[in-house]
């Protein structure tokens, strides 16, 4: 018999802030967390937006021998975990006692890897890369550090898959539980948020313009029919998921149920998305929950403010929800894409929405067009209650991952 899957803790390092309390708050005030970044523009960058994401200090909870193995990355999703294992009430008995496993979103650890290398070519000497190196430049980073700090014995694994990375951690995540291979997981994405990870990005022509480059908070406009292009984000963001029976045995605070996982691959371009694969992903899911289309209250969609994946997952929605005009917005448009920390990130900001009562507008729509028309984007926030969400991740390589979530009370 599959098990119910629940999520007892969250926690979060976003520029939108660093607890759960500034992040509630941002979504419901449509703050911003994107600037402009001269940095960005004086290296060679064609689009100087980015979010600002808080550097994170762990000297007062990590060791300087531990620090040395933990890149940007993972320092964020460190400050994440703290909270969430804080706010699920695990502590650090029980998870000695217990197998709690990990499973984080990671596809690209470029920085810490471009200055071990940049030394070995520097100084014509392996050594010089240092002894941390190998474990910063890992994409398995992230879990390999978090499994080591905070004594996780179950499952330890890395999803990379592009920008659908931290969605299919927790996908993986809730099925390992469902089907009774673990009983608590904690899970996530990680992004770095410097300019050396999404370099190559700007340079396929990605990332968001505007006549005017002081102007950062209207650079990110999802389904707008002006969007021309991404802002880049970062940070990291950690849910523990556990079994139902298990979570109310410790006592545990039961926020959420993971009610299903929908996934798929396009089969197609590297990096055009279709209409096909993403259709797929929430068929799947809605048809593993066993709900009907009408019980979804909220969409939270991939939505990056690109020309071509904003109109192709429009028609997805619409395809999939019919006549029924299912409440969208894409969060994207507050944080900039957060890329392989946005599926776990956004499942966080949506349970905000639905425990607080609210739907976060749509920053920056202001007009659709012909393709994005289809869907009802809401573009300022507004009181509203809802119990079900559906949350979209979509990625390079046709990779399509979509969650369902039910509210407990």
């Amino acid at each position: 018999m599959e098990r119910r899957v629940v999520i007892t803790g969250m926690g979060i390092w976003s520029c939108l802030g660093t607890t759960l309390d500034e992040v509630r708050q941002s979504l419901y005030d449509g703050k911003s967390g994107i600037i402009f970044s001269q940095e960005r523009k004086d290296k060679g960058f064609r689009s100087p937006f980015c979010a600002n994401v808080p550097k994170a200090d762990l000297k007062p909870f990590v060791n300087r021998n531990f620090r040395q193995f933990m890149p940007e990355e993972a320092q964020y999703a460190y400050m994440a975990t703290k909270d969430a294992l804080e706010a699920a009430k695990l502590d650090m008995d029980y998870i000695d006692k217990h197998e709690v496993g990990i499973i984080y979103g990671n596809d690209s650890v470029a920085e810490a890897t471009m200055i071990a290398l940049d030394k070995f070519r520097q100084f014509e000497s392996t050594a010089a890369c240092g002894s941390g190196a190998i474990f910063q430049s890992m994409n398995s980073t992230i879990t390999m550090n978090l499994a080591c700090l905070f004594h996780l014995k179950g499952i330890n694994l890395t999803a990379s898959a592009a920008c659908a990375s931290g969605s299919q951690a927790v996908g993986l995540a809730a099925l390992l539980i469902k089907n009774g291979l673990q009983d608590c997981v904690v899970c996530g994405g990680g992004q770095e948020a410097n300019m050396y990870g999404v370099a190559s990005f700007d340079g396929i022509q990605s990332f968001a313009l505007r006549e005017s480059d002081n102007d950062p908070l209207k650079a990110s406009r999802p389904f707008d029919r002006d969007r021309n292009g991404l802002v880049p984000g970062g940070g990291a963001a950690t849910l523990v998921l556990e079994d139902y029976e298990s979570a109310v045995k410790r006592g545990a605070p039961i926020l959420a149920e993971i009610v299903s996982w929908g996934f798929s691959g396009n089969g197609d371009h590297i990096s055009t998305p279709n209409v096909a694969g993403p259709a797929r992903s929430l068929e799947l899911c809605l048809q593993q929950s066993g709900i009907s289309v009408k019980e979804i209250g909220y969409v939270n969609a991939h939505a990056t403010s690109t020309k071509i994946g904003d109109s192709r997952e429009a028609q997805a929605i619409a395809q999939i929800f019919g006549d029924y005009r299912v409440p969208v917005t894409s969060t994207k448009s507050q944080t900039g894409h957060e890329m392989w920390m946005a599926g776990a990130s956004e499942i966080i900001y949506t349970m905000l929405m639905m425990k607080n009562d609210f739907i976060a507008g749509n920053v920056n729509f202001e007009n659709p067009d012909e393709e994005t028309a289809c869907i009802n984007v809401i573009p300022e926030t507004i009181e509203q209650h809802f119990d079900t969400f559906l949350s979209n991740s979509f990625g390079f390589g046709g990779t399509n991952s979509t969650l369902i979530v039910r509210n407990i009370k």
